[in-house]
């Protein structure tokens, strides 16, 4: 195997070369507060990318944007008893409102209030009790609000980007007159994360709901898109609740209906996080660090120029700033092409390998060979393994789009043969336990994947599945509903159910 940049590799140790790309790539660094993290320029401008497209997404769908406060009431969750028990031990609390100087050069906590505040882990409870002023009439519904925010969740285990005690999402908020709206608003913002994660990032997922104990916390109905990273191991990249009316009675959001009769709304929420960007790294990258899908790449293309005095450092950068401009008035996907002339006094191998490692779709290195030729060396990141190929001036800028377009493809297809590769039924216990069970190596772990048994929902499975490390990701909705004998107890069911190793 030739240099890379990224050491170790993938099947060396996956949760170190993970770590890697995120560093090589300059994404993101851990911080003085546990668990929380700085998202660098560029993988701030990854993010701005998802938000923007999934913004126009939800607007198109009726949503408006609203902002709720950081700190909930200890009172509010405490209302709906399910919900905060299912985030308890993730809740970081505020009990005063100052500090004080100690006379000995430290400071300690002051003014004691009267109840304690927890920094958001979500916001259904703040938004219920808000919700609840605000509807009185059938004629109030349906709300539908989205809110950008950052949430807090005191985790264990941390890792950049997949799990931070503080990070950046969406959260969907709506409520309905009825049951079967909210159903349909449930199911609807399922579709766009689907469409969101296979269109714009290149993401294959499988939609699907999630088992009783895998639901969210108060939800009657959770669904769910996972997919898979290049370990194997599951990943779920959004989730669409039904609240049913558990939210809204504990919020007392009421309303007087059609009939004149006083009932409660029916409420759903949704949300997607940044750790989207971990599944794209995860997806997507590979031993010479991150690859990005175009649509969230910050530079579509960048230009390196080469030169050896200034007599061809003036011919070339003039050459290329021709080129750039020819370059960013072509549009992909409705937006102007996103160019960068890397002009900075460092090697030509070491400008290369500073893209590479940061996942720019087209590098373009210009020379004065090249200008001579009216062309360029053009290489693709999602192709590392095709190396340079010499392509006229006229003719990338003319299918620039097109270009952009087959490497979303090339990405999203790749994925998609890996996803497929290493899924599988599985009909009998002997052959789950094999398929989780790892082989003993002193490498990590390569995980099996996804298998797709017939089983029943329920909760005498969990000891069982812990005891592997495994989980119930969720019943796919496209399977067709055949009978089969649930692999645990021999009950008769109707569907499969998909099991993992997961994030």
């Amino acid at each position: 195997m030739g240099k890379t940049a990224i050491t170790p590799t993938r099947t060396e140790d996956y949760p170190e070369w993970y770590q890697q790309v995120v560093s090589a790539a300059e994404l993101a660094e851990t911080t003085a507060v546990r668990g929380c993290m700085v998202i660098k320029p560029w993988g701030y401008a990854v993010w701005e990318a998802m938000q923007q497209d999934l913004d126009r997404r939800f607007k198109a769908t009726g949503h408006v944007n609203a902002y709720f406060p950081l700190l909930i009431p200890l009172s509010h969750l405490e209302k709906e008893a399910e919900h905060v028990e299912g985030f308890a031990k993730e809740c970081a609390v505020v009990t005063h409102h100052r500090l004080k100087a100690d006379g000995a050069g430290g400071l300690t906590p002051d003014g004691k209030l009267e109840e304690p505040y927890v920094i958001r882990p979500t916001s259904e409870t703040i938004i219920g009790a808000t919700y609840a002023k605000w509807v009185q009439s059938h004629r109030d519904l349906p709300i539908l609000i989205n809110q950008w925010a950052n949430v807090m969740r005191w985790e264990m285990r941390t890792r950049l980007f997949l799990r931070t005690s503080e990070f950046l999402w969406q959260e969907g908020h709506t409520a309905h007159a009825t049951k079967a709206e909210a159903i349909a608003e449930t199911s609807q913002m399922l579709d766009v994360y689907a469409e969101f994660a296979e269109d714009f990032l290149a993401l294959p997922v499988i939609k699907g709901e999630k088992t009783a104990n895998e639901r969210f916390p108060g939800a009657l109905s959770t669904f769910t898109i996972e997919a898979m990273m290049q370990d194997r191991k599951a990943l779920q990249s959004g989730t669409s609740h039904f609240l049913g009316q558990n939210f809204a009675k504990a919020a007392n959001i009421q309303f007087t209906n059609r009939e004149g009769s006083v009932e409660y709304a029916w409420t759903t929420s949704w949300g997607v996080s940044t750790r989207l960007i971990g599944g794209l790294i995860m997806t997507h990258s590979d031993d010479d660090g991150l690859v990005l899908p175009p649509n969230v790449a910050p530079q579509h293309a960048v230009i390196i120029p080469i030169y050896r005095n200034d007599d061809e450092r003036s011919a070339v950068m003039a050459y290329c700033e021709s080129t750039a401009k020819a370059l960013t008035e072509q549009h992909y996907n409705g937006n102007a092409v996103r160019v960068h002339i890397d002009n900075r006094d460092m090697r030509g191998g070491e400008k290369n390998w500073h893209w590479v490692k940061k996942g720019v779709p087209l590098r373009l290195e210009i020379g004065p060979r090249d200008i001579a030729n009216d062309a360029m060396m053009v290489s693709r990141r999602d192709q590392m393994s095709q190396g340079k190929q010499a392509v006229a001036r006229n003719e990338l800028i003319n299918t620039i789009s097109v270009t952009l377009a087959d490497i979303h493809h090339h990405l999203f297809q790749r994925a998609q043969a890996y996803l497929e590769q290493h899924s599988c039924e599985l009909d009998n216990l002997e052959e789950f336990d094999a398929y989780f069970t790892p082989e003993k190596s002193n490498k990590p772990e390569i995980h099996a994947g996804f298998a797709y048994c017939h089983a029943i929902d329920d909760q005498r499975l969990d000891s069982y599945l812990k005891a592997l490390k495994v989980t119930a990701r969720c019943i796919p909705l496209d399977q067709e509903k055949t009978s089969g004998k649930c692999i645990f107890t021999g009950e008769t069911v109707k569907q499969r159910i998909i099991f993992a190793k997961a994030y």
